[in-house]
């Protein structure tokens, strides 16, 4: 785990130091999780969005997109039950004086059983080698059963918390386990109460006539006050979806790891509008629709799975997560949720609008379900640079650290590199960038030897690389690089288009998903 905990730390860095993340405001020593990207992130980040959004309205004729507002008319929040029950439960620990989230700090004692098990099957595997059956010892050794026993009762109590709302019996528990606050050490704890992890502003002009309105917690209530506005104006059909990317804001006491807990993050949703009792048929083959997306990056199927919820929103009747394999564990990068008619039917009655669908082919009026597939575009960005991040060790003993992102998400898809700053090279590395800059991201780079400007391109994820050299001028070849393989081929200038374009675009990737 540590081995791992040095991994997330050097992403963290080499974000910042190459040009991907950097902590807000940081002149002023940053603002608690809140993080501005740089100019490779951005470039990124964007390329991600452009996936999720071409593989929802490009190729689904019956999903539309929308933008909407980040300030809500405040009824739409007591409408959804966020002004009520937008809550997490804290704990402030007495010696500390930090607040920790309950569930989490119940979450991580649970992995800790898990890392325990996890111990001595690789103390097993060791010793038994080839032979070693994995189900077999999970099923009879003693000290593995023990520890499941022991993570299977707390989950069995935690969940039912949870469920039931009840602050004391979290309490109850951690004292039970006898967590104790990682900094201090101490188990002094407070009881547990609700926190609103909504931002509020106020709108109007003066101080007696401003309304109080917040900052949205979500981007799906935006989809859901403007179903009828594009079902109507799109003659659109159940089943459809709208799709929407954008910013959220939380105020979250216990915002950690980087990127992956914010305080201001961007949602790409999509929700599926269903005739009622066909929802779970379509939350399957959302689930499998989805996983097919992030699988197609090539990730590797292991570094998946679905994690289904214990405690379901008083509105949903089935709820699961995609889970990441990041350098601190299985987390959630995405969440899909058959939400039921909940939010349309609250917006209804609370608007006093009529929410509903009328089917022609039916002759009757309904409130349609809705399907839900919710991703955390900072937590996508994250899951992609933690599973790049590489640091190789070369054959002639050198070590590079090269980001193996997928072509078609990375920053920069080719660098222009003349051997020398004289010549007529710079000349004809900016001719070709001239010419191909119109269909992907190049850039120019003549500072330092060759060798470490490949470096810098490996650092930033650049897939290919080309050295324009005395020869080009003669015969119009460069030599073209691959980052992953490192190996160097001779090719015509007129070709590189043809060689490079379709491996670096998006197209390339949604193809995977047909």
């Amino acid at each position: 785990m540590a081995q791992q905990e040095d991994v997330f730390k050097k992403i963290v860095s080499h974000c910042k130091e190459y040009g991907f993340v950097f902590p807000s405001s940081d002149i002023y020593d940053g603002l608690g999780a809140v993080y501005d990207y740089g100019q490779n992130g951005v470039e990124l980040k964007n390329n991600i969005k452009q996936y999720w959004w071409q593989s929802m309205v490009l190729l689904h004729q019956n999903i539309v997109g929308i933008d909407a507002a980040i300030f809500m008319h405040p009824t739409t929040w007591k409408a959804s039950g966020h002004v009520d029950a937008f809550n997490d439960p804290l704990i402030d620990n007495r010696d500390s004086k930090k607040r920790y989230r309950a569930d989490v700090l119940i979450e991580d004692q649970m992995a800790k059983y898990d890392e325990k098990i996890e111990k001595e099957i690789a103390k097993a595997r060791k010793r038994f080698g080839d032979s070693f059956d994995e189900a077999q010892f999970r099923a009879t050794n003693a000290r593995v059963l023990e520890h499941q026993a022991k993570r299977d009762a707390l989950h069995e109590r935690f969940a039912k918390a949870m469920n039931a709302n009840d602050l004391d019996e979290l309490k109850q528990i951690i004292i039970d386990e006898e967590i104790v606050c990682p900094i201090s050490g101490t188990r002094n704890w407070t009881d547990v109460r609700q926190f609103n992890l909504m931002f509020k502003t106020e709108m109007g002009s003066t101080a007696e006539g401003a309304s109080t309105i917040y900052l949205r917690p979500e981007t799906a209530q935006g989809i859901f006050v403007n179903y009828l506005n594009v079902q109507k104006t799109g003659r659109m059909k159940v089943p459809f979806g709208i799709a929407q990317i954008g910013k959220a804001f939380r105020n979250e006491i216990v915002a950690r790891q980087f990127i992956f807990r914010m305080r201001e993050f961007e949602q790409m949703e999509m929700q599926f509008f269903v005739k009622p009792g066909t929802e779970l048929t379509w939350f399957e083959q959302w689930k499998k629709t989805r996983m097919a997306w992030h699988q197609a990056l090539g990730f590797g199927a292991e570094n998946y799975r679905f994690h289904d919820h214990d405690k379901l929103a008083h509105y949903a009747n089935a709820a699961t997560d995609i889970e990441f394999h990041m350098p601190f564990g299985f987390k959630e990068v995405e969440g899909i949720h058959s939400r039921t008619n909940f939010d349309l039917s609250q917006h209804a009655k609370y608007s006093g609008k009529k929410i509903e669908y009328f089917d022609p082919e039916t002759n009757e009026s309904y409130t349609p379900f809705v399907i839900e597939t919710s991703i955390g575009v900072d937590r996508m960005f994250l899951s992609v640079m933690c599973h790049a991040y590489n640091e190789e060790q070369l054959e002639n003993g050198e070590t590079r650290v090269v980001l193996r992102l997928p072509a078609a998400l990375a920053p920069v898809k080719l660098a222009v590199l003349p051997l020398v700053k004289k010549d007529g090279l710079p000349e004809k590395a900016q001719e070709i960038i001239n010419d191909l800059r119109f269909h992907f991201n190049c850039k120019y780079e003549e500072k330092d030897t060759i060798g470490k400007r490949y470096r810098r391109m490996d650092a930033i994820g650049c897939p290919y690389c080309v050295t324009i050299d005395h020869d080009t001028l003669n015969d119009n070849c460069v030599t073209l690089r691959d980052r992953d393989t490192m190996e160097q081929t001779r090719v015509p200038i007129s070709e590189l288009r043809n060689i490079i374009e379709d491996k670096v675009s998006i197209t390339s990737l949604l193809k995977k998903l047909l």
